[in-house]
């Protein structure tokens, strides 16, 4: 049904066509309620068998070749990881290798081998601290309840937005304090190691730049940021030994978390093309340097295909 439907929406040939991009974080390798918005293994081994059986899932670099050539095939999709996790390697990529799915990983190469994004250290140490109240008005946040995993996982999420825009040094002092609180929580082997960034690209899996650090774009002064795009690129290349031509920006929202400075910083940086958070399908109008990709979150494959061909017929 989901291949019939895609054939009767979407655009065939050349002159028009549309394609969706999705983007995971981690897979887990089993079900966490805390992370319950990642997909563990079975789900996204389902997810997985039905784009290969009902979709086009292409390269993203000759996808977005295809794209600007306005020559994309119907039920156009591609697969892609933010951030750099451990787990793409050791938990999706065997998946997609048995199911000859390729896909794309942008790296923030300032995590590799041990290092931990400031976001999983609140994560954990949300998940170990003690007790059903945690008290941050001192530091110039909040209350948050910890009685019930639900309540635990709605303190992540406050806390995740509350710290995402501040400076990086008070950020890093909050995950301190939190770690401190928790008994020192170790999140060691989170992310991948240079040598999996190698066994990937080996793989056939494209490594794309996601930064050095991930930050805000918008809240760096213009030199800062530009190293942050140019630098992780040439980082990559040097692992690698090959070239890395797409980029991923932060967080991804235009306007919000980067610019116009920014989009022209990823162009003079010699990406072929860079990509957004915004959600629904890339055509041949968007710009370049401003591609959408979405995070699928549906939690049976009807409804997981139906919301990608939704996004392809608008």
């Amino acid at each position: 049904m989901i291949r019939a439907l895609g054939d009767a929406i979407a655009p065939r040939g050349i002159g028009s066509g549309r394609l969706c991009i999705v983007n995971y974080h981690r897979v887990m390798e089993s079900f966490d309620p805390l992370l319950d918005s990642e997909p563990d293994v079975d789900t996204f081994r389902w997810q997985m068998e039905l784009l290969a059986e009902c979709f086009n899932v292409l390269p993203l670099h000759a996808a977005v070749q295809s794209l600007v050539a306005h020559r994309m095939p119907p039920r156009a999709v591609c697969i892609t990881f933010d951030d750099g996790y451990a787990s793409t390697h050791d938990v999706a990529l065997p998946i997609l290798s048995e199911l000859k799915l390729p896909a794309t990983v942008f790296v923030t190469t300032g995590y590799l081998d041990q290092g931990v994004m400031w976001n999983d250290k609140i994560i954990e140490a949300v998940r170990h601290l003690p007790g059903e109240r945690l008290d941050l008005r001192a530091a110039g946040l909040a209350e948050y309840s910890l009685r019930t995993i639900d309540d635990r996982k709605q303190t992540i999420q406050r806390l995740t937005e509350d710290s995402k825009y501040l400076p990086p040094a008070a950020r890093h002092d909050l995950t301190l304090r939190l770690q401190d609180m928790a008994g020192g929580v170790r999140t060691d082997g989170l992310m991948l190691t240079r040598e999996k960034v190698c066994k990937l690209a080996q793989a056939g899996i494209e490594i794309g730049a996601h930064t050095i650090s991930h930050p805000i774009l918008t809240s760096l002064e213009d030199e800062a940021a530009r190293e942050e795009i140019a630098a992780g690129k040439e980082q990559l290349e040097a692992i690698t030994g090959r070239p890395v031509r797409l980029f991923a920006y932060p967080n991804g929202k235009a306007g919000m978390d980067f610019d116009t400075r920014h989009v022209a910083m990823a162009r003079e940086a010699g990406f072929d093309a860079a990509f957004t958070t915004a959600i629904g399908a890339a055509t041949k109008g968007h710009d370049r340097y401003q591609i959408p990709r979405s995070r699928p979150w549906d939690a049976t494959p009807f409804r997981f295909g139906a919301r990608l061909l939704r996004w392809l017929a608008r």
